[in-house]
């Protein structure tokens, strides 16, 4: 496995390391030990969530606050997207900043995106399957989401036409109403 550090203070791209032949393949998609080594982080995992979407779907931008703030390490098992996570920590350097990757099923790479960030993807390819580990539950008073094309972050998601969007990811709020610390 090796990750690599992206613009982001925390924020890596996992590539697992992969052994194939004629019959298929294996690999390892998580390793507390080894994540622990290659981030430093040894937060635990407590829920994974799996979705799946048609193309043109896009999630986000979604986090939770303090004191429920999640990490999450993501990754595609069917399909591919275009993952995005936005620095929303206050003080941080990098406050306001995204960065993007796109995740597929063929590249197997991963993303851990620590408390503190917001998160969103959209899906590439019909019948895309997302799966995410999180270092805290599910919970809705603290859940909030930032509008996925707030202008001033200029996120040029690669959909043609609008997206497909959730009833709760229509109402985003803008950036702005985040307080910077």
């Amino acid at each position: 496995m090796k990750a690599t550090a992206t613009a982001l203070a925390g924020v890596y791209v996992i590539e697992p390391k992969v052994f194939g032949d004629e019959r298929g393949f294996f690999y390892e998609s998580f390793n507390e030990a080894a994540f622990r080594q290659m981030t430093g982080v040894a937060l635990p995992f407590v829920q994974d969530n799996h979705s799946r979407s048609a193309r043109g779907v896009l999630r986000g931008l979604h986090y939770q606050q303090a004191p429920r703030a999640q990490g999450k390490l993501v990754r595609v098992i069917a399909g591919a997207v275009w993952d995005v996570a936005l620095d929303i920590r206050p003080g941080s350097q990098t406050f306001g900043r995204w960065i993007a990757e796109e995740l597929s099923a063929a590249n197997r790479r991963q993303l851990w995106i620590p408390p503190g960030l917001a998160h969103g993807f959209l899906t590439l390819i019909d019948g895309t399957e997302f799966l995410y580990k999180t270092t805290d539950y599910w919970s809705p008073p603290h859940e909030r989401c930032i509008a996925w094309n707030d202008p001033t972050l200029a996120i040029p998601w690669p959909v043609e036409g609008a997206p497909s969007l959730s009833p709760k990811d229509e109402q985003g709020v803008p950036f702005a109403s985040l307080a910077r610390g």
